[in-house]
């Protein structure tokens, strides 16, 4: 089952907030009462060594202790606040699962996402509340697939109004052919499947093609407004939006930039070799 970290957090951030603004509404103004009444009791309660420091010290160690809640919430929150700022509205961490973006993003790549560059967003409702950019041809998106409520990374190949069509494993948008140039067929005694390089708009990114097979078929499709088609640069092994159809802008989470570290199972040792830009 996928856990919804953004509402988790925001869960934990609003209770905390709830927590710290009981005390400093409510339960501080009432230790300070019996900090004062205690006071009176024990005048002497600031001479180290009297009578009336000693029970001053004896009563007041239980009557002005924090609650626990109390203390968790002002010690977490801070740092609560702070991973929320960032992850809702600058930047935020995610990993690579599938191999559907090969050979770009692979599996076990640990890569950063722009939370802003589309518009600013409030967490979990994902509605946008500022406008700052728009997605482009080529860029490397995060976003939710129509009802599905995982993240899913693709290319972005299609923007509203934009006829896409692909024929013979080759690309077209808006009736010109994206240039495919070849990289290298692999493996080089019997390949099996091309590395090719692809401008996509002067955007140039390299697509993995197998030679054998041929899903999915051909098709010819024009981008809905307010919609963006999505695809795979592991053309043959994505499931993008010539499964799922398009991508509405509602769904649209950040624009990957950055791969940060590498790390393919929980056996082996994390790798930096892979660090850098995401093209």
């Amino acid at each position: 089952m996928d856990i919804d970290f953004p509402l988790i957090l925001v869960a934990l951030t609003f209770v905390a907030l709830v927590i710290w603004a009981l005390d400093v509404l409510w339960l501080r103004p009432a230790r300070r009462r019996r900090d004062a009444a205690l006071r009176a009791r024990f005048p002497r309660w600031s001479e180290a060594g009297s009578a009336d420091a000693l029970g001053y010290a004896a009563e007041a160690g239980k009557a002005l202790k924090e609650p626990v809640p109390v203390e968790y919430a002002r010690s977490f929150l801070p740092v609560l606040l702070i991973v929320l700022v960032l992850r809702s509205f600058l930047v935020e961490p995610f990993q690579i699962p599938s191999s559907s973006m090969v050979p770009t993003l692979l599996v076990g790549d640990y890569i950063l996402v722009n939370k802003f560059a589309y518009g600013i967003r409030l967490p979990v409702l994902n509605t946008k509340v500022l406008d700052v950019g728009t997605p482009q041809r080529g860029d490397v998106m995060v976003f939710f697939p129509p009802n599905d409520k995982r993240y899913f990374i693709k290319r972005v190949i299609g923007l509203p109004g934009d006829r896409v069509a692909y024929r013979d494993k080759v690309l077209y948008v808006n009736g010109e052919q994206m240039p495919q140039s070849l990289i290298a067929q692999l493996p080089p005694l019997h390949p099996s499947y091309q590395i090719l390089e692809e401008e996509l708009a002067g955007v140039p990114h390299v697509v993995r093609k197998e030679l054998m097979r041929r899903i999915p078929d051909d098709f010819e499709h024009t981008v809905s407004p307010g919609h963006y088609f999505m695809m795979g640069d592991n053309r043959d092994n994505s499931s993008d939006s010539r499964v799922w159809g398009e991508v509405p802008e509602r769904n649209i989470v950040g624009k990957a930039f950055a791969i940060w570290m590498h790390w393919g199972s929980f056996f082996t040792m994390p790798s930096f070799d892979r660090v850098g830009t995401i093209r």
